[in-house]
């Protein structure tokens, strides 16, 4: 009689434990194992416990394959969920092989669970048991994971209407749960009684067009062109962009640009604003030298045009919605024994509960964006949409977007200078795991599961555009690195850059103004103190508006910072190796930014790394 050692690891979640019956039946090379109940003396399987058990063989069953883990029910006891996260064989000859689980399991139910060793598809070639099992595990994920499109021109999105019938495994624990939903309370009660904002900001290839004709005093122009000086804040993508009423009162959108001046002391200072895309007699230049209310309320109208567009494409589109195709093409197309998957799932912890979350509460029709900005529901759908459609590849990846926008050299920007490094973090962290479970370009190009992944991403999330760059195909170990390093950074640094200091810039509201109740002006020395304040938004809606920025700038607890795994999903040396790397890095990273932010009179703190999550999960 052979005999095995099997130690089961109950997750430290609240309501991790079961009374559920568990049995396991032990799958190896050379057979199986019989049906084992998993019973000690005393209960069995409590929360944060690791229970001891042994399973016996008539023969030796070889290099295990994979585990089943049986859910029954026990006695007369109703059904219980159970979160299991790990189980641990040992051999008679002390080989010890890890099965990671790290999931709740519902309902009674066989689950397989196979040997923690990633395992790229080619690897299975040879075994009909385990590429069965791969092909099986993927029908039945898609099958439950499906797609739905919530609004035209959207990148498409999980079919489940609320958070409620979302599987366990996507929904918020019960301590993030129940701290989020106290927050928005709070929020409501509270009501009732300079990074993160510069990534539209770029350098001009023309300004002629929009500023010379009116601007007496141009002749400047073309010397701080050529030295580099002069950005632009183009906010072209709100024209055509429908508004709503809030409260009663038809609201305004216009598309403002903003030419911006880069000082010998290294500041960005405005130097020409103009309300319109359109130059004409109806469109002034508004310059500093103007009325102190004139060059006020221009500014208010640049800040409100950023607005629509940092909370609508720089923070919803770039971030949650495009990540949670990232998400569903990952759990559908991809086995859990994919490298990939592997290196993927902690940074999709949670996206699923938050977007499912915001289209109910936030930003679907009738949720919060309906009550506090100018465009509502509709204008917010037909902006995403434009969103999407001006999407590209090069604008997701943070080298390239720099270059693009002629900032890469930008002084004091700091977004720029902790994301480099942050990327390049990551970017070597990945190199290492995806080069060592593909050492060759046709390892990549012959993985039909990596193929179909990122073809689904392409179709459901840039809804098939060639023009957006994005890869529909993989061909490169290289190609494989930027795209991965592009996920990981857009699920955790840009959205913790814009998301983090949403209530710091906006809680005084004419610095973040939501909407805006009158139209642009068409003349110079029009502006009052008393027309501005009848031109920015009322108290409703500014209450309304805080009470978002506020809430989504708190942290409901049960938080994971970047490159922090407490789920052993890898259970190799290398790759374990490798994390532990990527930990350090981060950590010196984490001290550069508290030696810089010493000498700053503003510390710049959203990309510091112990306030970063591993994924966009709020």
């Amino acid at each position: 009689m052979i005999t095995y050692q099997i130690r089961v690891t109950t997750g430290e979640y609240e309501g991790a434990d079961t009374m559920d019956t568990i049995a396991i039946t032990l799958v190896g090379e050379q057979g199986e194992s019989p049906k084992s109940t998993l019973d000690q003396y005393g209960r069995d399987f409590t929360q944060g416990t690791v229970g001891k058990y042994e399973v016996h063989s008539e023969k030796n069953l070889g290099p295990l394959l994979l585990i089943r883990l049986h859910k029954e029910r026990y006695s007369i006891f109703p059904e219980s969920n159970w979160y299991c996260s790990c189980v641990e064989v040992t051999c008679p000859e002390g080989t010890v092989y890890r099965f990671p689980c790290y999931m709740w399991i519902q309902g009674y139910r066989t689950l397989e669970l196979r040997e923690g060793k990633a395992k790229t598809h080619s690897a299975d070639s040879g075994n009909l048991l385990l590429l069965k099992h791969r092909q099986e595990e993927l029908k039945a994920k898609q099958e439950f994971y499906r797609y739905k499109e919530f609004a035209p021109g959207w990148p498409r999105c999980l079919d489940v209407p609320t958070v409620d019938q979302l599987d366990l495994n996507n929904q918020y624990s019960p301590s993030r749960s129940a701290n989020f939903s106290q927050r928005m309370g709070t929020a409501y009660v509270l009501v009732a009684t300079d990074g993160e904002r510069s990534m539209w900001i770029c350098r001009p290839t023309w300004i002629s067009f929009h500023f010379n004709l009116f601007l007496t005093d141009a002749t400047d122009l073309p010397l701080h062109f050529q030295k580099g000086n002069l950005f632009l804040i183009d906010c072209e993508i709100l024209e055509g962009v429908p508004a709503t009423e809030l409260n009663g009162h038809r609201q305004q959108i216009s598309a403002p640009l903003c030419l911006l001046y880069l000082n010998p002391k290294g500041e960005m200072i405005p130097i020409a604003i103009q309300l319109t895309q359109s130059p004409g007699p109806e469109s002034p230049i508004f310059v500093p030298s103007d009325s102190e209310w004139d060059w006020t309320l221009a500014k208010f109208w640049v800040r409100n045009g950023t607005f629509h567009i940092h909370e609508v494409l720089t923070h919803l589109l770039h971030t949650h919605l495009v990540v949670e195709v990232f998400t569903l093409a990952t759990l559908r197309q991809l086995p859990m024994c994919h490298p990939v998957y592997k290196l993927l799932l902690p940074h999709t912890r949670y996206t699923l509960h938050i977007n499912t979350l915001g289209r109910v509460r936030l930003f679907g029709p009738g949720g919060l964006i309906d009550q506090a900005t100018a465009t509502g529901y509709p204008g917010l759908s037909v902006l995403l949409a434009k969103g999407l459609s001006k999407l590209t590849y090069s604008s997701l990846c943070l080298p390239d977007d720099l270059q693009e926008r002629g900032v890469a050299t930008l002084p004091n920007y700091y977004y720029k200078d902790d994301g480099m490094k942050l990327w390049g973090a990551m970017e070597s962290f990945i190199y290492g795991i995806i080069s060592y479970y593909y050492p060759r370009d046709d390892d990549i190009k012959g993985d039909p599961e990596l193929q179909a992944w990122i073809k689904e991403i392409f179709t459901e999330g840039l809804l098939g555009r060639k023009s957006s760059g994005f890869p529909s195909s993989l061909e490169t170990v290289t190609q494989l690195i930027k795209l991965l390093t592009m996920m990981i950074y857009n699920c955790s640094v840009r959205h913790a850059s814009v998301n983090n200091g949403q209530f710091d810039f906006g809680a005084w509201m004419p610095n973040y103004p939501s909407s805006m109740r009158k139209t642009p002006p068409t003349t110079k020395g029009t502006a009052t103190l008393e027309n501005i304040l009848e031109t920015l938004p009322d108290v409703s809606t500014t209450c309304s508006t805080l009470l978002i920025l506020w809430l989504l700038s708190q942290e409901p607890g049960d938080r994971r910072p970047l490159g922090h795994y407490p789920d052993e999903h890898f259970t190799e040396d290398v790759p374990k190796t490798l994390i532990g790397a990527f930990q350090r890095r981060l950590a010196e990273i984490s001290k550069e930014i508290e030696e810089r932010n010493k000498s700053l009179p503003l510390p710049y703190t959203y990309l510091y790394p112990p306030e970063i999550e591993n994924s966009t999960a709020i």
